[in-house]
């Protein structure tokens, strides 16, 4: 009996079985959303501080896992996606904000430091070099300086103060603040993605 499923009936051609390619696509799409949604969940860890109009989250932590895990375009369109998702209303920056003028504000600088850094780490996991804790750590830190160069240059610029020099300015603002923190989530992203490398090494069949 010919399945009902066969490509020479109408169903089987309208509803045929996906490519190889097709699956890695729909995989790949998944694990864009899913770290997407990772650092919006992140982000929900959000300490204000009174002097600055940036907050301490966990958002960066997503961002280097995102790079690291996804590599080079995926990394980043996880972030571009968090990014957009936000603009669109959907209550996902820090402390459940959302919308346009929140995506656009004084912290747009840090959204699109987030997309180059997931890009650059990706880059470099991509170039193996996410298998050793002290490569892993050298990535994620370019990673978050290149944050922290577009979160402080666009400070600097929203609010019209300089990026070094005077009281305030976008660095004690925008960057020292923050990096007791963030030198801890470099230190467990950089040591989690070398971790599942050798998990998923040990569990490689041989050949």
């Amino acid at each position: 009996m010919q399945s009902a499923t066969s490509t020479t009936v109408l169903a089987g051609r309208l509803w045929a079985p996906p490519s190889e390619r097709t699956k890695a696509a729909l995989r790949t799409g998944a694990l864009v959303l899913g770290f997407a949604l990772l650092t919006a969940a992140l982000a929900q860890f959000k300490i204000t501080l009174g002097f600055t109009p940036v907050p301490i989250t966990g958002q960066t932590l997503g961002v280097l896992l995102a790079g690291g895990a996804l590599g080079f375009r995926a990394g980043a369109g996880s972030q571009l996606l968090y990014w957009l998702m936000g603009l669109v209303g959907l209550p996902f920056y820090a402390g459940g904000k959302g919308g346009w003028t929140a995506g656009t504000g004084s912290t747009m600088g840090y959204f699109v430091g987030f997309i180059l850094a997931a890009a650059l780490i990706g880059y470099l996991a991509e170039r193996r070099q996410d298998r050793n804790v002290l490569s892993c750590w050298a990535a994620m830190a370019l990673g978050s300086v290149i944050i922290y160069v577009c979160g402080a240059g666009w400070l600097a610029y929203k609010l019209n103060v300089p990026i070094a020099t005077g009281d305030p300015n976008a660095i004690t603002w925008g960057v020292t603040p923050f990096l007791i923190g963030d030198l801890v989530k470099l230190l467990l992203a950089g040591a989690m993605l070398p971790a599942a490398w050798a998990i998923a090494d040990r569990g490689k069949p041989e050949e």
